[in-house]
């Protein structure tokens, strides 16, 4: 097994691109590979530019009918069909959209591809990550789903037991779709619930079915979930599973729109809470995976004080550099954010003030809170779940 990392990088991603006034802004890549490359961590993390997915990959998880239709809008947007969900407001077609997908899955494969020969413990995309996207249709920005290519690509491969954990504040609705059925595939996700926020899935009832059944995990918070709640429900509702699933590979989804500056949802987190989940999981691959860890990026939509510095985190944690929360940022970047947006970018890596103490998390074997909608969240997912992997609701 390698001990390195390897990072999925080149402008050209930035042709993934909806167009001006789209949450989607290209500008967020863009900002984040500028702050990894300040930070030195292009000469850890080596990047790399990959070819697109052919069509044949795609369709180990697309319908044929779909990635025909996508390539149709590509070469002229008037063509885009609403029945794939392409030409929406969520999805607009744009020239070169098909081209651009399938780099992104391209990208996501072969990061699982070097981690399963063990060229590497741990891959990162963070252009990656586009979880709504269904077999057959585009969905919540998301045109491929990457994702589930690369999870598909290390099941062909021999991998037996793969956990797919998905932090992002959407539910990650289309990865777990396409596995539903699969107990190869441990599906979890945290996400805002459904009553205000897109796609509206991802309750605790939802936990797969017919050979899959409890084999997808959702956790579905209030909006106002903060820090060190949301960091116990994480610990308590998702870990536990995962360990017991014992996978061989983790595929990791970090969207960072959970962030209170995040102008698509409602959840207050800090960049360093989304730091320590970040920490939390690559330890959880050491102790679970030999370390074989694949993280990808995902939504996110404050594009200058939010994406880079999440993202530069995760680069770093990958690379086995993690970067001290209240590190300043290099004046170089917050010039070039100055350049390219007019704004002022963020002095530090962290939000919280300098000299605060680490977050403290409550362990779940402090007891549980009835008066907590964030513990009746845990709970709830807690008893949909715990009895299919044997653990006990009130204890593991």
């Amino acid at each position: 097994m390698g001990d390195g990392a390897r990072l999925i990088w080149d402008p050209v991603f930035t042709g993934y691109n909806f167009g001006d006034g789209h949450p989607m802004g290209p500008l967020r890549l863009d900002l984040t590979a500028r702050l990894c490359k300040e930070f030195g961590l292009f000469d850890i993390v080596a990047p790399i530019a990959p070819e697109p997915a052919d069509d044949d990959l795609l369709a180990t998880v697309h319908d044929r009918g779909f990635i025909a239709a996508v390539k149709r809008a590509s070469a002229d947007p008037a063509t885009a069909e609403s029945a794939y969900g392409l030409g929406t407001e969520d999805d607009p077609a744009f020239v070169g959209m098909h081209e651009a997908s399938a780099r992104i899955v391209g990208g996501t494969v072969e990061m699982c591809r070097a981690v399963h020969a063990g060229e590497i413990e741990h891959g990162v995309n963070f252009c990656g990550g586009l979880h709504h996207a269904m077999r057959d249709r585009a969905s919540g920005f998301c045109i491929y789903n990457d994702i589930a290519v690369g999870i598909a690509w290390l099941l062909d491969h021999g991998v037996e037991r793969v956990a797919y954990l998905d932090v992002d504040v959407h539910h990650g609705d289309g990865v777990e779709a396409i596995f539903a059925d699969d107990p190869r595939v441990l599906t979890a996700s945290i996400h805002e619930n459904g009553r205000l926020l897109f796609p509206g899935t991802g309750w605790a009832r939802d936990i797969g079915h017919a050979s899959g059944e409890g084999y997808a995990l959702n956790v579905a918070l209030p909006a106002g979930t903060s820090d060190s709640a949301w960091l116990r429900a994480v610990r308590s509702a998702i870990f536990p599973v995962v360990r017991a699933f014992k996978p061989q590979v983790l595929v990791t989804q970090h969207g960072c729109d959970t962030h209170m500056e995040d102008p698509l949802a409602h959840l207050t987190l800090t960049v360093d809470a989304q730091r320590q989940a970040m920490l939390d999981i690559h330890d959880l691959a050491h102790e679970l995976c030999n370390g074989r860890w694949i993280s990808l990026g995902g939504g996110g939509y404050e594009l200058v004080n939010v994406v880079p510095r999440a993202w530069t985190h995760l680069t770093a944690i990958a690379g086995h550099r993690p970067i001290e929360p209240q590190t300043e940022i290099p004046q170089a970047w917050r010039d070039q954010v100055a350049a390219l947006t007019g704004r002022r970018g963020p002095a530090r890596m962290s939000d919280l003030p300098p000299g605060s103490s680490p977050i403290w998390v409550q362990p779940w074997e402090l007891g549980y809170n009835p008066h907590s909608p964030v513990d009746a969240a845990v709970m709830a997912t807690r008893e949909a779940i715990f009895a299919h992997h044997g653990l006990d609701v009130w204890f593991d």
